[in-house]
């Protein structure tokens, strides 16, 4: 799996989080609101520049995301970031790693 693959992976946990917990539906279906940013936060990822060598959005150079959507986005890392910890700790640990991974290698 391509580390944008796998991004788009942990965005769709961290949405289906978010949409499950913030929008009381306990199946795996996203409410229409979390599907659109769902399926505008994977083209986003699907048309990245940096491709695998890509780090977290917050501190890209190129800001690639509306805003509006990008404002949907943090609300929703900000709700789900913490709890993927809990519920996917794996994730949480790759996640974290390889974005300080990715910030030494760009100080060199």
């Amino acid at each position: 799996m391509s580390s944008i693959d796998y991004e788009k992976v942990t965005i769709e946990k961290m949405v289906q989080l978010y949409c499950r917990n913030k929008h009381k539906d306990k199946s795996e279906k996203l409410c229409p609101d979390c599907q659109e940013v769902l399926i505008y936060a994977q083209d986003r990822l699907d048309k990245c520049p940096f491709g695998d060598d890509k780090g977290a959005c917050s501190e890209c150079s190129i800001h690639c995301y509306k805003k509006e959507m990008k404002e949907k986005v943090k609300v929703i890392m900000r709700f789900s970031g913490p709890r993927m910890l809990l519920y996917h700790p794996f994730d949480f640990l790759i996640h974290y790693t390889k974005d300080k991974l990715i910030k030494q290698k760009r100080r060199r």
